[in-house]
């Protein structure tokens, strides 16, 4: 059963959730979906891609997602001309020393918002990889650890292609789970031009939480339980996009990792100390779809990655949500 102390955190955890997520909702009007999204894949310990049309809003929630958090901050506007150097630190020659001292890049920060990620070179990208899975960045022979927590919020623009680099499917798999913002409701975007008219209100927007905060919530997470049914019911679901006769990429090992991840964390934020299968099926989409590949008959035919994987939820048998914790005294 669930013991105090677990209660403890739990309930910490959602009082400090719940005072970042209305930072970010004082900024970013109408989307409390896309907010809980991603302050889910926060306290998870993944990285968050942010897809759609210009203008939406995508560099102002990454941006807001940092500024809620007392953390260290650096942004990187990706372009073609910049250098893997930049973003990972170089070594610089010290006439006094006589030897070479490391100067640490842009992605020494807990947080790091790429901006238009798919605008530089792919050797550019690639000096993100390590950063992102090992939280640590070698050059020169030496290795150099992160700071914690760390997250990668980036960009993209999917209708603008022109000047671009599509991001390499080892990147895309390392993004726990990408994120459309999509367009405000006339009410929403009502609230926006009478909040947003005369000044940025991220500019009042003080941290509601710090890093140390962030760093315990993701232990806590970790703790949340998972049941022997729902582990099979995740790798049932990715198990089933590999052998699916329109996909010729299917989810990796890592996906299935990062879809379970992500639900203890969206459990823990719904103040549960288990996960559900439900939270398999609301991460889903997220999660898995940005790393799948269509068939060019798919893609002939117009049919989305989105759209297999809520098929493949819709024919995917669902586990008793509720027999293991019953047994376990939840």
């Amino acid at each position: 059963m669930t013991t105090y102390g677990e209660q403890t955190k739990l309930t910490d955890l959602s009082a400090t959730a719940d005072a970042v997520r209305r930072a970010v909702e004082s900024v970013i009007e109408g989307k409390p979906e896309v907010v809980r999204l991603s302050l889910t894949v926060l306290l998870a310990g993944g990285h968050l891609l942010l897809e759609d049309v210009p203008g939406v809003g995508k560099t102002m929630l990454a941006k807001t997602l940092a500024k809620s958090i007392d953390c260290s901050v650096q942004r990187i506007q990706f372009t073609p001309d910049l250098l893997p150097s930049d973003i990972t630190g170089v070594s610089v020659y010290d006439q006094q020393r006589k030897e070479f001292e490391f100067k640490p890049g842009a992605v020494f920060a807990q947080i790091v918002i790429g901006d238009e990620i798919n605008r530089a070179s792919p050797k550019t990208q690639s000096a993100l990889l390590e950063a992102m899975e090992e939280r640590q960045v070698t050059a020169d022979g030496s290795t150099y650890a992160l700071p914690s927590p760390f997250m990668v919020i980036a960009t993209q623009n999917p209708v603008e292609m022109e000047g671009t680099y599509p991001l390499p499917e080892a990147q895309r798999d390392r993004f726990m789970a990408r994120v459309s913002v999509g367009y405000p409701s006339p009410e929403a975007e009502l609230r926006m031009l009478e909040s947003h008219g005369g000044f940025s209100p991220l500019d009042a927007l003080r941290p509601a939480a710090h890093a140390d905060d962030i760093v315990k919530l993701i232990d806590a997470v970790r703790e949340v339980h998972v049941s022997d049914a729902v582990r099979r019911y995740a790798v049932d679901l990715t198990t089933a996009t590999r052998v699916h006769p329109e996909l010729r990429l299917g989810a990796s090992p890592r996906a299935t990792l990062h879809l379970l991840r992500a639900a203890k964390a969206s459990a823990a934020l719904a103040g549960r100390g288990f996960v559900l299968p439900d939270d398999i099926q609301h991460l889903a989409v997220p999660v898995l779809a940005h790393r799948l590949l269509p068939s060019a008959q798919a893609q002939l035919n117009r049919h989305t990655t989105e759209q297999f994987v809520t098929d493949i939820l819709r024919r995917t048998s669902v586990p008793d949500p509720y027999a293991a914790q019953r047994l376990r005294g939840f």
